[in-house]
């Protein structure tokens, strides 16, 4: 219960600045449910009165106030739909903003365990959710409130019992319903939600990895569990809509037995001539029209619980600790870039196998270096640390002498031009590709950097140029070409080092001799940071680091580490002619 309240109280926080918007929606709702009575009211005297066949001058009021009633019910309900629509989709414009700038510091290293079809759940399905919130579950209690309120005070011009009986059925439908709605609909509205994200997360896993679902045959299994995530969502909208049935039962059965209340003590009072029989049909259908405030209550106790469940899922991931802390007073970049690494140790989860151990290296601005090692030895580790995905536990990393930690994260990265195993392009342009890297690039720079990655003469061999569409992840271009345009956007970006981090494992030994030589001949002054287990081109590289079980156990030149006879790098190095040669066989 406390953690519903806090989560109810974040997202009253959240649409806080909305505050004077939303009191205006109030009122607007206010104004349509008075007008809805008001036009029952005026309709009950006019048909009432007309039965005693009065003058028609005795109407004249009435008939105005029918007019007036009826337009302005539909003004004013367009209104609050115009002010209330508007504030949500707004909050919601500003939810998803807030949500995205909470996650982002949290990639890669808090994100790593979370399915990216959960992740699209909570990003949209979560936050649609949270419409209903501010629609159906803010407004709603308040609303019926002032409605409930003015109503009784004109009941009570008539009598005070008949004010008391109509103020304890709202209240009755208004509190006691709605409890027992949100008490039922509490639990399929956690499967619901639950249900929804684990129905996104399995589907975009199964869309992603359809080709290996297809060559392994495992298809219909994966159709299989989609199918029972469906039956599993189904069955808990089959239940809130069962408990929504029973909310639309219980409020027309209250509404009729208020009326039959208010006829019950109404007819002695007409009686003893302290109301006539017209004011009398009044009454009734104003006590009815009434209900149109409360029975609203009820579905707003449901869509609430559905609401805090989405609000729980968000913030329990907004409030994530991220893995890198922003420095209070961030120094601005050094003027030179030298790379140096000392003492380097890392593990990824408390109590874990360190990942590096006391790793110390140089890579002064200009040079080229390159750390290898069989997989697991912890090179992909050093890249997420230099990229400040993760910080170190022990140790230090400085650019020009600054230790990366009191630099701001985006800094820190932006003296890097990166370079992955796995391009990632996005189903854009390959213009817009190139573009992430630098937004503000001229047409010339552009194509520079193509040209230095030697994939310009290819774009404009296609039919669009520069506005081909690379497709999903890139399909449309082969894993040489993607490698190339990653090149082109890591030169785009003019950051001072390259991080190299396997930039060839995709590709064959020819093409990937061809990939490195490009690299090489396209950094001009850059400093180049290869890390790879393939020992290819590394004879033109400064240096080579040699790395195993998160160690440094040799450095030097390819020359030097060849001639070491039963060293790790001649072992590899050893291996890997070894396999080429039975492949070429």
């Amino acid at each position: 219960m406390r953690r519903d309240r806090q989560t109810f109280a974040r997202l009253l926080g959240i649409a806080a600045p909305l505050r004077w918007q939303m009191a205006l929606s109030v009122l607007l709702g206010v104004a349509t449910v008075g007008s809805s009575i008001g036009l029952m009211g005026t309709s009950a005297f006019i048909i009432a009165s007309a039965a005693l066949q009065p003058p028609l001058a005795d109407l004249q009021v009435a008939i105005v106030g029918v007019r007036f009633f009826g337009i302005a019910r539909g003004v004013f309900r367009y209104l609050e739909r115009l002010v209330s629509h508007g504030v949500t989709f707004r909050l919601l414009a500003e939810l998803r903003v807030w949500f995205y700038e909470r996650i982002e510091p949290l990639a890669p290293a808090r994100l790593q365990t979370r399915h990216s079809g959960d992740l699209l759940a909570r990003i949209v399905g979560d936050i649609e959710t949270l419409e209903d919130f501010y629609v159906r579950v803010i407004a709603p209690p308040l609303v019926a409130l002032l409605v409930a309120l003015g109503t009784a005070l004109f009941v009570a011009r008539f009598d005070v019992r008949l004010a008391l009986i109509l103020l304890g059925a709202l209240a009755f439908t208004g509190i006691g319903v709605t409890v027992l709605i949100r008490a039922l609909s509490r639990e399929p509205g956690r499967r619901t939600i639950e249900a929804r994200a684990e129905l996104s997360a399995q589907t975009v896993a199964g869309v992603q990895g359809l080709p290996d679902l297809l060559a392994f045959g495992q298809a219909e299994m994966q159709g299989a569990r989609i199918d029972a995530l469906s039956e599993k969502l189904h069955r808990a909208q089959v239940a809130l809509a069962r408990v929504e049935g029973l909310h639309t039962a219980l409020g027309s059965l209250l509404t009729w037995l208020t009326v039959l209340a208010v006829l019950l003590v109404g007819i002695p009072l007409v009686r003893v001539g302290q109301i006539n029989g017209v004011q009398l049909t009044v009454l009734l259908l104003v006590t009815m029209a009434s209900f149109e405030a409360v029975l609203p209550l009820p579905l707003a106790a449901q869509q609430l619980e559905s609401s805090l469940q989405a609000g729980r899922r968000l913030f329990e991931l907004a409030d994530a600790e991220p893995a890198v802390r922003e420095p209070a007073a961030p120094v601005p970049l050094p003027a030179r870039y030298d790379l140096s690494v000392r003492d380097v140790s890392f593990r990824y989860e408390p109590g874990a196998e360190l990942a590096l151990r006391g790793v110390s290296f140089d890579l002064p601005e200009g040079r080229r270096v390159a750390v290898v090692g069989p997989s697991g030895a912890g090179k992909s580790t050093l890249a997420n640390l230099l990229l400040r995905f993760w910080e170190p536990d022990a140790g230090r990393i400085s650019l020009g002498g600054v230790d990366v930690r009191d630099l701001a994260p985006d800094d820190a990265r932006r003296a890097f031009g990166m370079i992955q195993q796995d391009t990632h392009l996005f189903n854009a342009t390959l213009r817009d590709n190139l573009l992430m890297a630098r937004p503000d690039a001229t047409e010339a720079e552009m194509i520079d950097a193509a040209r230095r990655a030697q994939i310009h003469d290819f774009i404009q061999s296609l039919p669009d140029g520069y506005e081909t569409w690379a497709g999903e992840m890139g399909v449309r271009l082969s894993g040489g070409e993607r490698q190339r345009l990653a090149i082109a956007r890591a030169l785009l970006r003019g950051a001072p080092i390259l991080l190299l981090d396997e930039p060839t494992a995709n590709l064959d030994a020819l093409a990937e001799r061809a990939v490195l030589e490009t690299i090489f001949a396209a950094a001009g002054g850059q400093s180049v940071l290869l890390i790879t287990h393939r020992l290819v081109g590394l004879e033109a590289v400064d240096e080579i680091i040699v790395m195993d079980r998160g160690e440094i156990v040799e450095r030097g030149q390819h020359a030097d580490l060849i001639a070491r006879p039963g060293g790790l790098y001649r072992r590899l190095w050893e291996l890997q002619n070894e396999v080429l040669q039975t492949g070429a066989g």
